[in-house]
């Protein structure tokens, strides 16, 4: 189930809590993409707050998000990139997006493999799509408080077995969000030291947020086909024994 894009739009831009993750996330979104330099860069679901940092140098940012979620205006004061759209039917091209970021767009999908095949579909050769979902294991997909608290939470071996059976080849993976999910002052003070701490103790801390990037796996046709009609090729060029000479 999809939240309503005011809840996320009031979540991101009006709440301390929602403008930590924010900030906290596009960090992480950077670590993965540096940058995107005359790139096609799209996201979908509620992408957005991690977008802006390319608008300056990629070639085109897309916004697209689902019709039952809905969709905002964005960016504010420039014109409008962002698009409502199917989950299954979203209006790009076929093979044209470098980089595809997915963010509360999976995991409340009620067609989590149709969605796949369209981030398949859309992305181009060398391209990249980078993942943002709810860490099973962490504290913000038991709290209903956010976002990441709705939907389908993941495993990394979870989604990464998802991935893989619709043609993705998970890269790379990282967790964030070691801060607990709570607007308290005294929370909002020490993120930061909770963010520095569980990155260098993930192995004991869970973090909120699971990010994994894959890259798009084209595989070899398989099953019947030239094989199959011509078994050995090089057999046209003998004369046919019935065959007389000219």
């Amino acid at each position: 189930m999809h939240l309503d894009v005011q809840d996320l739009r009031n979540f991101y831009y009006r709440s301390t809590l929602g403008r930590a993750v924010q900030k906290t996330l596009r960090a992480q979104v950077a670590e993965f993409w540096p940058e995107a330099q005359g790139q096609t860069v799209v996201g979908y679901g509620f992408a957005v707050p991690f977008l802006r940092p390319y608008l300056a140098d990629a070639r085109r940012v897309i916004g697209l998000m689902p019709a039952p979620q809905g969709v905002i205006g964005w960016p504010q004061g420039m014109p409008n990139i962002s698009v409502l759209c199917e989950e299954t039917f979203w209006p790009l091209e076929t093979g044209h997006v470098d980089k595809l970021l997915v963010v509360h767009g999976l995991e409340t999908s009620e067609q989590p493999g149709a969605v796949l095949e369209e981030c398949w579909r859309v992305l181009g050769p060398g391209g990249s799509v980078l993942f943002i979902v709810p860490n099973r294991a962490g504290l913000w997909s038991r709290s209903d408080r956010t976002p990441f608290g709705f939907g389908r939470p993941y495993s990394q071996t979870q989604l990464e077995s998802q991935l893989k059976s619709h043609n993705f080849l998970p890269e790379r993976h990282a967790t964030t969000l070691y801060q607990p999910p709570s607007e308290r002052p005294f929370w909002r003070k020490t993120a930061g030291m909770w963010e520095r701490m569980g990155a260098k103790l993930s192995v004991v801390a869970a973090g909120g947020v699971l990010m994994v990037e894959a890259t798009k796996r084209v595989q070899a046709p398989s099953g019947p086909g030239l094989r199959d009609k011509v078994r050995k090729p090089l057999s046209v060029l003998r004369p046919h024994p019935e065959a007389k000479p000219v």
